[in-house]
């Protein structure tokens, strides 16, 4: 599809009315919708209200002129991506230079040529398109690097941009806990059933931990059968209550894999507990209660210190 057939809006801003009609003219006869403003602060209001695809923004006007429309553009989170190719009758100078700093792509002399006109209008288009694309690749890239493929939880890289939120909101100092969980006897099923099998299991308990854990905390995988569990609670005990909660679930109901074989499974949890700001420390605390756990009989919920 060319860029022409798109029906992309352009607003165009000059407060010469002839300047505007040769200049919709030329772009409504290559099927562009054109939406024509005399001053900046319209220019403005036709943004907030109507996003355009493009802006032709001439650098003289009277009371609001270019460059001041373009600065508010580019420190208004909705408008700063909006490509703007200047109008003026300069080819240098520090207008153009300052249009140019402030994130204008491009700037056409006045008068310009309507094959000028269209070839700029069209280049400014083309290149916003490929800069949404790549930006679309990379924010899907950024939440895939984040996920566990096997489970959709977050996974370590995940953990890390919420402490990173957590610890905005907490003031470095709030506190948290941590329950760390492992499937009890995890290899013995993958050498029994089958790694296939054992992903199953791994699969079929992310969905029971999102099930119990629900809004209260987060939930990621930390590695193998390994998980880890977030909660921003100023009490160890609501994470204590929640890992023996997490525990009964988890074994109360043998896991359906293919085949309609059932799996009996068990989990064992450490919990530890902390500020935000030493997140290792209550890692480690809640690391070393789940070896506790796992020593003195699986199955069941240890407290780091208790």
């Amino acid at each position: 599809m060319s860029i022409e057939s798109t029906g992309a809006t352009v607003l165009v801003v000059d407060d010469s009315a002839v300047v505007r009609l040769l200049l919709a003219r030329t772009l409504r006869a290559d099927g562009f919708t054109v939406v024509e403003v005399a001053g900046g602060a319209e220019a403005l209001e036709v943004c907030a209200r109507q996003r355009p695809d493009l802006v032709l923004l001439d650098v003289e006007m009277p009371q609001m002129n270019g460059l001041e429309v373009l600065s508010v553009m580019a420190g208004d989170p909705d408008l700063a991506g909006v490509p703007v190719l200047m109008l003026t009758g300069l080819t240098s100078g520090p207008d153009v230079a300052k249009a140019l700093e402030l994130g204008a792509q491009d700037y056409l002399k006045k008068p310009c040529e309507p094959e000028e006109l269209r070839a700029r209008v069209r280049t400014a288009l083309a290149l916003k398109a490929k800069q949404d694309e790549l930006s679309r690749r990379a924010e899907e890239f950024g939440a895939m690097s984040a996920t566990d493929v096997l489970t959709g939880l977050g996974n370590r890289r995940q953990l890390e941009r919420e402490v990173r939120v957590l610890t905005g909101m907490l003031a470095g100092s709030g506190r948290i806990a941590v329950l760390m969980l492992d499937l009890d006897h995890f290899k013995a099923i993958n050498d029994r059933l089958g790694h296939l099998v054992g992903d199953e299991v791994l699969s079929g308990l992310a969905s029971r931990l999102r099930k119990v854990v629900g809004e209260r905390a987060t939930i990621f995988r930390w590695g193998g059968e390994e998980f880890l569990v977030l909660v921003s609670s100023p009490d160890v005990v609501p994470a204590a209550t929640l890992a023996e909660e997490i525990r009964a679930v988890v074994g109360s109901v043998p896991f359906e894999v293919s085949g309609g074989r059932l799996v009996p499974v068990t989990i064992s949890i450490g919990v530890g507990a902390g500020t935000i700001e030493s997140l290792s420390e209550v890692i480690g605390a809640a690391d070393g209660a789940l070896y506790e756990a796992k020593e003195s009989g699986r199955n069941r919920v240890v407290v780091a210190g208790q």
